[in-house]
């Protein structure tokens, strides 16, 4: 995996020099000029009800600006490849949304305009976002909302079980104990071989004074022989090892589990389910007084270098635009999302009560690319590694981290 994300990041070197041709004086290359009233915005809501809420955002930008805007959507999976073609080809977007762990890496090859190139207001916006979007002290992109992780727990069944939500580790193992009976688990939580399973296991790293920059410390290890216990105890099953977040959610509406960490993108699936009552706390830490941190999700917009300044110049007008304070509240409330703007969080929690724990959450929510920018992924996957080989008894959580780095 991280193979082929290095050779994508070589290629999209092809924007660099994209961006100094389209400087340089006489007949040099670029993109060719359009109709300046005319943006072209590429993203990855590609599906409901997402694609229709983000496009009306986009419409109410569109009519504030007086432009006309071209939009074209497609899968997550799909979209550095389309940046390539599209750099390629010379006709990059003049508006590109990206995922916030991504945006440092393509910053690095000059292909992303600084947004204080245009005085673009960046005050306001919560630490970790503009950490997340922020290259070599540069801001080049920003978020209307965000995301984080959070517990869920099922009300009915933490009250049959007199179970108070846990605030704490030692509070949420014996809790997990408690809600396991027969085939329902007390605690699920994704721990896939893919990045879904780093982003899960970092807010107990980070809130136990673990760091990424250093996988070998015994605060990192502590945080991974959680899961361990919560797995070997049984309190946890041994298919986390397999489950998405997605999956995790099933296994919470099936009533398998009492408890899960997940994110606010589950509610809308909850909410299909009015059976199953939940509530929701900040993730557990593990003493009492320690401050849960936990990693930022969601997506930033950005300003390609496309050599018409025209153009750039409205583009971050559009990204001002789409995160306006009334464009963080609308699209917050109908995503179950956050705002990004910190003096929005009190307005926000008011209309949707269900938001609180994430909320709060995301006042100390960290951006994952922070700490090693580019070499993020790098990182991302020696601790995937290492979850798998402590859960399955590969290696002791004192030499998971090692071993993992070193495959």
């Amino acid at each position: 995996m991280r193979k082929r994300r290095l050779t994508t990041l070589l290629a999209i070197a092809a924007i660099t020099p994209l961006a100094l041709t389209a400087c340089a004086g006489g007949g040099g290359g670029g993109q060719a000029k359009g109709d300046p009233d005319t943006l072209t915005v590429l993203d990855y809501y590609n599906n409901e009800p997402d694609k229709t809420l983000i496009q009306a955002a986009i419409d109410k930008c569109a009519e504030e600006l007086d432009v006309t805007i071209k939009r074209e959507t497609v899968p997550g999976k799909d979209l550095i490849q389309k940046v390539l073609q599209r750099s390629s080809s010379k006709t990059l977007p003049d508006v590109l949304m990206l995922d916030n762990p991504d945006l440092q890496e393509i910053a690095a090859t000059g292909g992303l305009a600084p947004l204080s190139d245009y005085d673009v207001d960046t005050s306001g916006f919560a630490d970790g976002i503009l950490e997340a979007a922020t290259y070599e002290d540069e801001v080049y992109g920003l978020a209307p909302t965000v995301n984080t992780l959070g517990l869920f727990y099922n009300e009915d069944l933490l009250a049959a079980a007199g179970v108070e939500p846990p605030t704490t580790w030692d509070e949420l193992k014996t809790a997990a104990a408690t809600l396991t009976t027969g085939d329902q688990y007390g605690l699920a939580f994704s721990a896939i071989a893919t990045y879904e399973g780093s982003w899960q296991f970092l807010p107990f790293m980070w809130t136990n004074g673990g760091d990424e920059t250093d996988l070998g410390t015994p605060e990192v290890a502590e945080a991974l022989q959680l899961w361990v216990d919560l797995v070997d105890s049984g309190a946890a099953s041994k298919s986390v090892l397999n489950w998405s977040q997605a999956d995790v959610k099933d296994q919470f509406v099936a009533g398998k589990a009492a408890m899960m960490i997940n994110g606010p993108w589950q509610i809308p699936g909850l909410a299909e389910t009015p059976d199953v009552k939940w509530g929701t706390v900040q993730v557990p830490v593990n003493e009492a007084g320690q401050t849960p941190i936990a990693p930022l999700g969601g997506e930033v917009w950005t300003v390609p270098v496309t050599g018409d300044d025209e153009k750039q110049a409205k583009a971050a007008s559009f990204v001002e635009c789409i995160s306006s304070d009334d464009n963080q509240l609308e699209l917050a409330t109908e995503r179950y999302t956050v705002p990004t703007k910190t003096e929005l969080a009190d307005e926000y929690v008011e209309a949707v009560p269900t938001m609180e724990a994430f909320t709060e959450q995301v006042a100390n929510a960290r951006s994952r690319t922070g700490q090693l920018g580019e070499e993020w992924p790098e990182a991302a996957t020696v601790i995937y590694t290492a979850i798998q080989l402590a859960l399955t008894g590969q290696a002791s959580v004192e030499d998971a981290f090692e071993q993992a780095s070193a495959g």
